[in-house]
């Protein structure tokens, strides 16, 4: 499973998607508004994680029964890897419901998280297939079991839920980790959710705007004040 580390601090920054799901790896960091892996790394170890079949180098089959489940297993299998006992999330776009499945499954091992512009759906679920996920089926020559029906189930598996996906509204409420949430402002990262999820997590604060200019170089500062707060020390 590939990986990038950046920085040399002891608490290890894990880091999540930063773009769609078509460019949930590596490379990708640099697009975003904040990227972790050169904010961050001057007081922490950062990972940047390669997220499986996203079009950088980490593969693995495809069937109708993954879902979130299935990141997050990789999520925990490469901090396990790396013998992280405890980190900080930062996850943009897609990255926060990979959170929110890792803080559903492994909550002792994180120690805040920060939410970038969440996915989520408001209402209901268009017919069909959205135009990003086909395209991501596109890059996916070189896997030979995907098949329509493949494709269909995973798609249901990820997007039938509604909400943020990974995980319901009667969790986001239960769950006790300090929270940073950005606002999204448009169809795939609607304001919203960003808005319901902040106020449904009990420990959150939240971010309305942080893209550009000075709104951005004033939402940095605070990440890192919240990082540095929630930061254990020995």
């Amino acid at each position: 499973m590939g990986q990038a580390h950046h920085g040399r601090g002891d608490e290890g920054l894990r880091a999540g998607a930063v773009a769609g799901y078509t460019c949930a790896h590596l490379q990708n960091g640099p697009s975003a508004p904040v990227n972790p892996t050169t904010e961050f790394a001057g007081s922490f170890r950062v990972i940047a994680m390669d997220q499986r079949n996203a079009g950088g180098q980490s593969r693995a089959p495809i069937t109708a029964q993954d879902g979130w489940h299935t990141y997050a297993a990789d999520h925990i299998a490469l901090l396990d890897h790396l013998r992280i006992d405890r980190c900080h999330l930062y996850g943009q776009c897609i990255g926060g419901s990979f959170i929110m499945s890792l803080l559903k499954a492994q909550p002792q091992r994180v120690a805040s998280a920060v939410l970038a512009q969440p996915i989520g759906r408001v209402g209901e679920m268009k017919p069909g297939r959205a135009a990003r996920f086909d395209a991501w089926a596109k890059t996916l020559g070189d896997h030979p079991e995907v098949t329509e029906s493949v494709l269909d189930a995973v798609y249901q598996n990820l997007y039938g839920p509604g909400f943020v996906y990974s995980v319901d509204r009667a969790f986001v409420s239960s769950c006790r980790t300090p929270c940073l949430v950005l606002a999204g402002n448009d169809e795939a990262h609607p304001f919203p959710i960003s808005e319901e999820v902040a106020k449904l997590l009990p420990n959150s604060d939240f971010i309305q705007e942080w893209k550009t200019g000075p709104a951005l170089a004033s939402a940095k500062v605070r990440i890192k004040e919240f990082l540095a707060k929630h930061t254990p020390r020995a």
